[in-house]
């Protein structure tokens, strides 16, 4: 049964990195109380499976493909949105990677690359977002960041770095966009999704947070559609860590 709590009957979100992991979670978890969702990643066929999930459970979607690193594909994927629903009322920045590497490895293209996708590319959609949502109903947006953007995590430097800048633009837009418009952060710490795969056992078995543990991924669907939700409503430039409380 849908709580009332959570109950996001008649709006529209977007979510990027949808097709997959953390994002798919969240579109589904946002199709099942109600929402219909735009899946947006690299690859339409994956987009394209998830969408039909979500209308199997009664919702629109639409799928489309982007990369969230580049602007042109973000703007096209605004004005996607915008023409299929008229409106985009929840935005999830979920997008993201960053490969380990020694930083004195790390090139300049693999600098750039990891910057574009974890930060160039979530400003340009959250502040192209976030000024319609302005203009407009208001809305929620959601940038998910990192556990390794608060603390010490060495090899992947860059992509660290580049979630730090998201959690200072979450709040900084938060008030640029106030009052119809809240934007607020998950950070996540490890989860069981599709890249844990490649971890030695060791790191799927334990981590080094309170818990123990790395987080399985239906443990950041609450958070979710907390900050989803109007019921939110005196939530905005939060960073809501859900990593187990790491170190």
């Amino acid at each position: 049964m849908t709580s009332t709590y959570f109950d996001l009957t008649g709006k529209v979100a977007l979510v990027t990195g949808g097709s997959r992991g953390l994002g798919y979670q969240m579109v589904k978890a946002f199709a099942e109380h109600g929402a219909d969702v735009i899946v947006a990643s690299r690859k339409l066929d994956a987009c394209e499976a998830v969408a039909s999930e979500v209308r199997a459970l009664g919702r629109k979607a639409l799928a489309h493909s982007a990369h969230c690193g580049r602007w042109d594909d973000i703007d096209g994927l605004v004005e996607a949105a915008y023409a299929a629903f008229g409106r985009v009322d929840i935005l999830v920045n979920n997008a993201g990677s960053g490969p380990r590497m020694a930083s004195h490895e790390v090139s300049e293209s693999l600098f750039d690359s990891v910057l574009n996708l974890n930060f160039k590319g979530p400003f340009r959609l959250a502040s192209q977002i976030a000024k319609r949502m302005a203009d407009g109903e208001g809305g929620s947006i959601i940038n998910i960041s990192s556990s390794g953007s608060l603390v010490p995590l060495p090899h992947v430097v860059p992509y660290g770095a580049a979630k730090a800048a998201l959690n200072a633009m979450s709040l900084s837009l938060a008030h640029e966009y106030a009052p119809k418009v809240r934007v607020n952060t998950i950070c996540p710490g490890p989860f069981l999704t599709d890249i844990s795969k490649a971890w030695p056992e060791a790191m799927r078995q334990s981590a080094d947070n309170a818990l123990g543990r790395p987080g399985h991924p239906h443990e950041i669907i609450t958070a979710a559609l907390y900050l989803a939700s109007p019921n939110s409503s005196f939530t905005t430039g939060s960073l809501l860590r859900v990593d187990g409380s790491a170190a």
